[in-house]
C-alpha cells in the first residue's frame, strides 16, 4: 500500500508485511528490501531459551543499570532512553531497568505507553533482545526490564 510522500505510518505487523514486498524499479527489475527485525513484544522473546526467558520475566537476572524517566517530557525521555540503551550496549551491559512511572491515573502514563514503542524503533531494536514489565519489587507496571543482545 503506497503512502503519500511525507506521510509517516506507525510500524505494526501490517506495515512490516507490506515492507517485505518487491517494489518495481524499472521494467524487468524489482527491489526487495531486507526484512526488518520483528517489533519487540513483551509477550514473547524470540532468541531466548525458555529458562533465560523465565528468569528474565521473573526479575531474577542481575540488573546492570537503571534509568528513571518519569517526570521527563517525551522528547527528553526519548533522547535519554536512546543514549542509555546505546551506551549500555557499548559498555557490554546485559539487563537494564527502565522506570517510566505509572502516570496520574492507572493506565494513563504517556511514557509508560511510549517507551515500548521507542524500544522497537530500528535504532534501538538492533541492540535489544527482549523487554518485559518489571516485577513489583522493581516498579511493577511502571517499569520495564530490557535485555540487550550480547556483543559478538
Amino acid at each position: 500500500l503506497a503512502q503519500p510522500a511525507g506521510h509517516l505510518r506507525p510500524q505494526n505487523s501490517r506495515s512490516l508485511a507490506v515492507a517485505d514486498q518487491a517494489v518495481p524499479v524499472a521494467p524487468g527489475f524489482s527491489f526487495r528490501p531486507a526484512p526488518a527485525s520483528p517489533a519487540l513484544d513483551h509477550r514473547r522473546a524470540p532468541g531466548l531459551d525458555k529458562s533465560t526467558a523465565g528468569r528474565f520475566a521473573k526479575g531474577m537476572m542481575e540488573i546492570d543499570a537503571t534509568i528513571d524517566l518519569h517526570g521527563l517530557t517525551q522528547p527528553v525521555a526519548h533522547a535519554a532512553l536512546s543514549r542509555f540503551v546505546s551506551g549500555s550496549a557499548d559498555l557490554g551491559r546485559r539487563c537494564l531497568l527502565v522506570i517510566t512511572g505509572k502516570g496520574n491515573r492507572e493506565g494513563s502514563g504517556v511514557l509508560r505507553a511510549e517507551v515500548p514503542r521507542w524500544l522497537s524503533e530500528p535504532s534501538l531494536r538492533a541492540q535489544i533482545l527482549a523487554f518485559t514489565p518489571a516485577q513489583p519489587k522493581h516498579g511493577g507496571g511502571g517499569a520495564l526490564y530490557v535485555l540487550l543482545k550480547r556483543r559478538r
